[in-house]
């Protein structure tokens, strides 16, 4: 295996903001990429908004805001290209992450140069949030819209769901929440990412408060999923994200396990066998575990373009970091 790989940092600390995290990334066919992701602040601050940054010719462009208001948190934005053509940006918008949470969407048609004003996903809903959570959604082999989504009252009562739209996001369906075994020990569940087999099941990868990455099946197109089990994938608590590439799965992740730990390091890593195994094959970023300036490299996003990875992620909540990565 022979990998090609450039790092690059699209925001300089303090650029635009003090504070960014829960980046995304879609490339465009014209080779150029857009990025996302909020800054503010801290993290939940009034001031917190959605930025959108162009690389074009090499270069990354200032970052623009997109916004519903001036005075409301906005977190976790989620790039998409639908079948239509348009630009899809998801975020959630609400003063904290539980109930009040809710999903806001802008579009483009223009390849990110310009944006529509947002607007709610889902007219009204007051379930904590529908659609995409932090990681993109995909198409399944019929046509539906697969979103990977989780709601979160408490911390020790997140929950996991998928939406399903047949209209190209025009309405969606909530799936029921994914069980991690009735009457056994509940386990907190969010951000899923998904990927479909060659068979047509669907899969999840789901980040938990145990340790481990999890994982839930689907053989009805997410309509209904399987009892969620561990995968035996550490987990610190933190953001995952893969994407399937021919016979190739790629999952970015922090393989260290102590709940809310350190989100160090971040690694690349490929399943060859439908996510039942996974090698990790390329080191994003590594610093010593417990030092007392603590770090962190977090929440990735990835994709695939003409046979190459896109990753970006949180360094250290003061810049977003781009990966191209080709894997020959």
């Amino acid at each position: 295996m022979k990998i090609i790989a450039k790092k690059e940092v699209i925001n300089k600390a303090g650029t635009p903001t003090d504070n960014c995290h829960s980046s995304t990334v879609l490339p465009l066919e014209n080779g150029e990429i857009l990025a996302s992701w909020f800054g503010g602040t801290k993290e939940g601050k009034d001031d917190v908004r959605i930025y959108v940054s162009k690389r074009k010719d090499g270069v990354w462009s200032t970052p623009v805001k997109i916004s519903v208001d001036e005075e409301t948190p906005h977190w976790n934005p989620v790039l998409f290209r639908l079948n239509d053509g348009r630009i899809a940006l998801y975020f959630k918008y609400g003063k904290s992450i539980n109930i009040v949470w809710k999903t806001y969407v802008a579009y483009s048609v223009d390849n990110g140069d310009t944006w529509s004003e947002p607007a709610e996903l889902v007219e009204g809903d007051t379930s904590g949030g529908r659609g995409p959570v932090k990681n993109k959604p995909i198409y399944l082999a019929d046509g539906t819209l697969l979103a990977p989504a989780s709601h979160e009252p408490t911390k020790e009562s997140w929950v996991a769901f998928c939406d399903l739209s047949q209209d190209n996001g025009k309405t969606w369906e909530m799936s029921p929440y994914i069980s991690t075994g009735e009457g056994e020990e509940f386990i907190p569940l969010i951000q899923p990412t998904l990927w479909q087999d060659d068979k047509g099941d669907v899969h999840m990868l789901l980040r938990s408060a145990k340790e481990k990455i999890f994982k839930s099946d689907s053989t009805d197109g997410g309509r209904t999923w399987c009892k969620a089990y561990d995968t035996g994938l550490l987990n610190p608590n933190s953001g995952i994200d893969l994407v399937r590439d021919g016979e190739s799965i790629y999952l970015v992740y922090n393989p260290t396990k102590v709940n809310w730990g350190d989100r160090t390091p971040l690694l690349l890593a490929v399943s060859n066998d439908n996510g039942n195994t996974w090698q990790d094959i390329l080191t994003l970023e590594e610093a010593e575990v417990g030092r007392e300036d603590k770090v962190e490299y977090s929440y990735p996003a990835i994709t695939v373009h003409d046979g190459k990875l896109h990753i970006t992620y949180t360094y250290n909540r003061v810049s977003i970091v781009y990966w191209e990565v080709e894997v020959k």
